[in-house]
């Protein structure tokens, strides 16, 4: 595929290398590479396989015939190098444990007010920030790297941070759109292991250009709208659901409602809140070995009897999540699944319901008003899930791109500067009417 790009999409739990070409009516795209990994335990945390990762993108890229390669992940994890430029630890995952109690004590140092004030960003223990605080190798690293920015860095040699990631990292000023070295130097976090910026579009090296390389930017900016009154769920493990703004909302309203101002491609902000997402099936599905289209199945010939909060802080780490579920249901006095189906419709009816809230939130607390809901990412293959959030948004809800993110990264490495009327021209979307 002469003159194609390569997108490195990077997941939670699996990725993969895309080979696209960008053409004035025509979008292709095929999968050339993928690969699974889950985080495991060694060295006291929970920590992402760096080796593993570095060896499955240089020999899924190897041999390809690109004018480029970009590359997107999930936010927040980071690599911390030494002064020779050598990773120090394989990175902790993000659900790793030594976050429990960091919130507490960063706010001690800069109430939240402040902390909102200043960044912009839902407050998560999951956050850099949070993470940084808790790890001891933070005081002695030359660099930090966030997860695409360290893919980028073993292919080119070159440290940097792209704009869209760090901006979720909580330690960026959402006004400026620098690190804010006043914040590092108040929380005692080395400022100068922080790298410059870089934003989607530059070259980093060699053939890799930055693109929107968290993986939400990137779909966002894939998002088939053909006007500005849209809402957006970016489904995958985790949901980010909200709406596209010009500029960020850091109001004490917004704080309370826990909203994040991301950065977005082309200097949009992306004003959502975090949802867990189909973690919860995901899980679900692994600790019951059973296929997933039977149980959707199942799930959709079921009244809704009982909804949970998705993201209740016991639904983060892997486990058994449908005892979880289960005892959810039970201390709230509902009606308590009794089997496989019936935990996979009150997953689903939960996350129908959070979408719905979060959205009614973002409108209120932003001013825009939205008559459409795109859900793009794997959740769009998700019938019952889009049906779902149609009946409970009291919206329609256009399906698809299940590719968004792929797309999005594509499309910032060809500079396609509005992408979106060839994104609805050229992939299948799937509408689903409220009922």
């Amino acid at each position: 595929m002469t003159g194609a790009h390569a997108a490195v999409d990077l997941g939670a739990s699996s990725g993969r290398i895309m080979l696209g070409r960008v053409e004035a009516d025509r979008l292709s795209l095929r999968e050339v590479s993928r690969f699974s990994y889950r985080p495991a335990v060694r060295d006291g945390a929970l920590r992402w396989d760096a080796a593993f990762l570095r060896r499955a993108v240089e020999e899924g890229l190897r041999g390809l015939d690109v004018r480029s390669v970009g590359i997107d992940s999930w936010a927040v994890d980071y690599g911390l190098l030494d002064s020779s430029g050598e990773l120090m630890a394989d990175p902790v995952c993000y659900r790793d444990s030594r976050t429990g109690g960091m919130v507490a004590r960063v706010l001690d140092s800069v109430p939240a007010e402040e902390l909102y004030g200043i960044t912009g960003i839902q407050i998560l223990p999951i956050n850099t920030l949070f993470q940084l605080v808790a790890d001891p190798l933070a005081q002695q690293a030359s660099h930090l790297l966030l997860m695409p920015d360290l893919v980028a860095y073993w292919l080119t040699g070159e440290i940097g941070a792209e704009y869209t990631n760090a901006s979720t990292t909580q330690l960026l000023d959402v006004h400026t759109g620098q690190w804010s070295t006043a914040l590092l130097s108040r929380l005692g976090i080395p400022a100068g292991m922080f790298p410059p910026l870089r934003q989607p579009g530059s070259a980093i090296g060699g053939n890799v250009v930055a693109v929107g390389s968290h993986d939400t930017a990137s779909a966002v900016y894939a998002v088939p709208a053909t006007t500005d009154r849209f809402g957006y769920i970016s489904c995958g493990t985790w949901s980010l659901v909200g709406v596209e703004l010009d500029r960020p909302v850091v109001t004490a309203d917004s704080l309370a409602a826990n909203f994040t101002n991301e950065g977005g491609v082309g200097g949009t902000v992306r004003y959502l809140r975090n949802v867990m997402g189909l973690w919860l099936l995901e899980e679900s599905l692994r600790v019951w070995g059973l296929d997933r289209e039977p149980l959707l199945r199942a799930a959709a010939s079921l009244p809704r009897r009982s909804v949970i909060d998705p993201n209740a802080p016991e639904f983060l780490p892997p486990g058994d999540m449908p005892s979880r579920i289960v005892a959810a249901c039970r201390a709230s006095g509902q009606s308590v699944p009794a089997d496989p189906p019936e935990i996979v419709r009150c997953i689903l009816d939960s996350l129908a319901q959070a979408y719905r809230d979060t959205l009614l939130d973002a409108q209120r607390l932003s001013g825009k008003e939205i008559d459409v809901v795109h859900i793009v990412g794997g959740g769009c293959r998700n019938s019952l899930l889009c049906q779902l959030t149609a009946d409970a948004c009291r919206l329609p809800v256009l399906a698809g791109p299940v590719e968004a993110t792929a797309l999005g990264n594509l499309l910032v490495q060809a500079g396609v500067p509005d992408p979106r009327p060839l994104v609805a021209a050229t992939q299948e979307i799937r509408r689903y009417d409220p009922e």
